[in-house]
């Protein structure tokens, strides 16, 4: 028999979420094959099996959040088939560190030793039991191993009513009532004795706001990654002084190269070679001239890095952002780095991601280019101070100087870099002058001697 228990995802994380399960209990495991999904505040990432055996339990519902090393599930063993997966209510699941289930063991719970204070019950159930004046011994648990659940509580809250009549209402309660606009007689008590708890109004609130909405509504909560995406950008607004500049970009010298070995080019690698990997290598090689972008803001300082490590934004849907990150970047060859990066943005959108790949970035590139954009301006990944966005590359007419001066129009592979840059850290004309050279590498490199 195994215990699977919560990994541990990096140095700094503490706790995960649970939020998907790959197997029922009763079916057979096979070591190394996807078992469950966690979700940190960090990434999303698959755990696969440790041993092969039968999922004989489940101890930690989806949605729940737990410290590393606490017990899952259990691989072997005698199957308990009265205890199916636990499956957290939205209405509990934690979506914090302060809403933590801390389990220490795979061993069933009996209802005699457990009280109010036992860390095997959940805030939710300790909560409730608190408001409706209940100890766990007075509770019947039902779920998995014995555990007390929600539904049991409200249970027995019910059946220790002595009398239909409400009593008075509580300041809290007649506060949320008058607030809410609600009259208490339409609010379902759960409370002793008849009594509305705060808990039966805020039940109310949401399915009064809920009845409101249109038909045509949609309701799509934040998955954790979308929430921290939110908090995070909403996080450094507030924190930089956000300021955008513009460069257009004569890619022709890079289109060239495309066209001559693009067909070997995917023969040989499997995928395109795109813009990307070229303004990566030449955004890299600027910073070494313009260090300052290459750093963070501290406490009135400049910290600059030494490495460059490059962030890659990687769009997964309607999910969120991640930014995996190229370590010590400039190591990198154009083949090189365009394998990189489609390899960190695959194992992104399959969730095969570790902590340590998104550790570290000094300097982001965003590319909505693929999609057509014209300009973009990012936002800074923190504690960054700079990050480049990739627009669209189109053909396109162009004044075209010879070396004796005389001019002709031709068509040429145009595009704009937009940095967004944080005005704390380095002024505009820093900026500009990094963007110059930015696109003096790219229109004036011999790029066929990469490959």
């Amino acid at each position: 028999m195994a215990d699977v228990t919560m990994p541990q995802l990096g140095e700094t994380v503490a706790d995960g979420t649970v939020t998907k399960w790959f197997k029922a209990v009763g079916e057979m495991v096979v070591r190394g094959e996807p078992l469950f999904e966690v979700s940190t505040d960090k990434v999303d990432t698959e755990i696969p099996a440790q041993a092969d055996g039968i999922l004989s339990a489940i101890l930690v519902g989806e949605g729940t959040t737990v410290d590393v090393g606490t017990v899952l599930a259990v691989i072997g063993g005698e199957i308990d088939a009265a205890t199916p997966a636990p499956k957290a209510p939205a209405t509990e699941a934690p979506t914090s560190a302060n809403d933590r289930v801390t389990q220490s063991s795979a061993q069933p719970l009996t209802t005699k030793a457990r009280d109010a204070s036992d860390t095997k019950l959940s805030p939710v159930v300790r909560r409730l039991l608190e408001e409706h004046n209940l100890s766990a011994d007075d509770v019947s648990g039902t779920g998995a191993n014995g555990r007390i659940t929600r539904e049991d509580v409200l249970a027995a809250a019910k059946n220790q009513s002595t009398s239909p009549l409400r009593s008075s209402l509580s300041p809290v309660v007649r506060r949320l009532l008058s607030e809410n606009g609600l009259d208490e007689r339409s609010v379902t008590a759960t409370g002793p004795d008849g009594r509305i708890t705060r808990r039966d109004v805020e039940l109310a609130i949401a399915s009064t706001s809920a009845s409101t909405k249109t038909q045509s509504d949609e309701v799509i909560p934040f998955t954790k990654i979308r929430r921290l995406t939110a908090e995070h950008m909403v996080r450094s607004k507030a924190t930089s002084a956000h300021t955008l500049m513009v460069r257009e970009i004569d890619y022709e010298h890079v289109e060239k190269v495309r066209r001559r070995i693009g067909t070997s080019f995917k023969e040989s690698n499997g995928f395109s070679l795109t813009y990307l990997p070229f303004i990566a290598v030449a955004a890299i090689e600027a910073l070494a001239a313009f260090p300052h972008l290459n750093s963070s803001v501290g406490d009135n300082e400049l910290i600059v890095h030494r490495n460059v490590n490059l962030g890659i934004a990687v769009d997964l849907d309607t999910d969120g952002l991640v930014v995996p990150v190229v370590q010590r970047a400039s190591d990198y060859s154009v083949t090189a780095l365009a394998h990189k990066i489609r390899d960190l943005a695959t194992r992104a959108r399959t969730k095969k991601l570790g902590v340590d790949d998104m550790a570290g970035g000094t300097f982001t590139i965003t590319n909505p280019g693929p999609f057509g954009t014209l300009l973009t301006g990012a936002v800074i990944n923190q504690p960054q101070v700079a990050i480049l966005s990739t627009d669209g590359v189109t053909r396109k007419p162009v004044v075209v100087t010879a070396a004796d001066g005389a001019e002709s129009i031709a068509i040429h592979s145009m595009g704009l870099l937009a940095l967004t840059f944080d005005h704390r850290a380095i002024d505009g004309a820093y900026a500009a002058r990094y963007l110059q050279r930015v696109a003096e590498i790219l229109n004036t490199r011999d790029w066929g001697g990469e490959f």
